[in-house]
């Protein structure tokens, strides 16, 4: 599901917010209900009212039932009376049983008060005869809710408030938990620590902020892939620009002291040629590193494009059996003819290097439903297979593993005594949408028989 954070976010504050409404709501009835009753204390001082009054009526009489209301109103300073219930009909009528029963004057002590009504309620308290009643307005200080107030300024102010902040705090981890996790990394990474990866932290979620995580540690990846390369390719650069230096030293100083002028300027032009064709490729390889680009805006004919690097690697090598196994035709689009064809002309010319002499090259050219194949195998000692991934690497040699005695000496063929002809081609074919795959070929007995290089290109 898209957008996952988002609808993560909008259910959480939703039912935080329903939940919060109805945690004020529950709290706001519960607490006035519980505030609606008058006090235990104050209720039995209210039954203890009428009992005295029934039985000062009782022993004492009318009159001194009177002064004991009279004191009772200024002391409570409220209203009080005591009532008969005698319902006398008249007009030839009756009343129902069930009305008499349930007719009252006030309301029980025990019952519950409504804090909103401005004035206090009577209160009833009967005799035991029934039909006689104890009548008082409630006294002020009787009053419950007096902290009605106070309590909804907490419920509708401070609870809000601080469940609202709760809620902040929670969203405010969950969406800052990764971005911290995220800071950190880019301070790490920024200090060095090409290592860095943030999605380790984020395994358990799967959110847009993960998809962020994940965008930067690919985004590190490639970065300290791209530096550390860099800094192999500066360091190999280096070191292979140390020998022809050295030699055009020497041939200078063959130049000065007057011996053999002639081979001293062969070889600088050797030598400075040699440094400008590394030059030249090494800015090439650390482009097509870099940038990454893509190079598909020619159409052109792969059978023709291998005739003519097949011809001139015959020409090269005349020790050599080259055979192509190739169809009439093969026209590839949206590719690149010059760098597929440096690519593959590095790698043939590599597979005759390395073949010894009236050794045998095959080139095969397949077309399936949606690619090219493009087979160069040769017959030479073949690669140590924990190498076969190591050769596209730039400056990298297999020396000990395939000897190139039959190699010739022109300086045409110095790039690939450095390493970067295979490193060159993988790039090059990547570059136009291809990819390049090494293995050995072996015997019936499992001897190697040579190396084996299988391209694949897009029709």
């Amino acid at each position: 599901m898209k957008n996952k954070l988002f609808w993560r976010l909008c259910t959480f504050i939703g039912l935080g917010t329903v939940l919060l409404f109805w945690a004020i709501d529950w709290l706001t009835n519960h607490t006035e209900t519980s505030m609606s009753f008058i006090d235990q204390h104050y209720q039995q001082q209210l039954f203890d009212y009428g009992k005295k009054a029934e039985d000062i009526l009782i022993n004492e009489g009318e009159e001194a039932l009177a002064k004991y209301i009279e004191t009772l109103q200024a002391t409570e300073q409220t209203w009080v009376a005591v009532v008969r219930s005698d319902i006398t009909p008249f007009a030839g009528t009756t009343m129902l049983p069930a009305f008499i029963e349930r007719f009252q004057y006030g309301r029980s002590p025990e019952w519950k008060i409504h804090l909103y009504f401005e004035e206090n309620p009577v209160m009833e308290v009967p005799f035991v005869d029934k039909s006689t009643h104890f009548l008082i307005q409630l006294p002020q200080r009787m009053r419950p809710g007096g902290m009605l107030m106070t309590v909804r300024l907490l419920l509708q102010i401070a609870l809000p408030l601080i469940l609202l902040s709760a809620l902040s705090y929670l969203l405010y981890r969950h969406v800052m938990g990764p971005l911290k996790q995220l800071e950190k990394a880019t301070n790490d990474f920024s200090k060095g620590m090409l290592d860095v990866r943030v999605t380790p932290a984020l395994s358990g979620r799967n959110d847009e902020l993960t998809r962020l995580a994940n965008t930067f540690d690919q985004m590190a990846e490639r970065t300290s892939s791209l530096i550390v390369n860099q800094r192999s390719l500066l360091a190999d650069l280096s070191h292979e620009l140390r020998t022809p230096l050295t030699r055009i030293d020497m041939a200078l100083d063959f130049v000065e002291q007057g011996i053999s002028p002639e081979q001293a300027l062969e070889r600088l032009r050797y030598e400075a040629a040699t440094m400008r064709e590394l030059a030249e490729d090494t800015l090439t390889f650390a482009w097509l590193d870099t940038e990454l680009p893509s190079l598909r805006s020619d159409n052109f004919d792969l059978t023709e494009l291998l005739n003519v690097i097949c011809d001139d690697a015959r020409f090269e090598y005349p020790h050599h059996t080259l055979s192509c196994q190739l169809p009439d035709t093969a026209p590839i689009t949206n590719s690149s003819q010059l760098a597929l064809g440096q690519a593959i002309e590095n790698i043939i010319r590599n597979a005759l290097r390395y073949t010894p002499a009236e050794g045998e090259v095959s080139v095969l050219l397949k077309r399936t439903l949606d690619h090219y194949s493009v087979v160069v195998s040769d017959e030479g000692k073949g690669v140590p297979d924990d190498m076969l991934t190591d050769i596209f690497k730039p400056f990298f040699r297999v020396d000990k593993a395939r000897s190139s005695s039959n190699a010739p000496s022109t300086h045409s063929e110095k790039r690939a005594g450095f390493g970067l002809g295979l490193a060159l081609a993988q790039r090059q074919i990547t570059a136009v949408g291809g990819t390049i795959h090494a293995s050995n070929t072996t015997d019936s007995h499992g001897n190697k028989q040579g190396l084996k290089m299988q391209i694949l290109l897009p029709v």
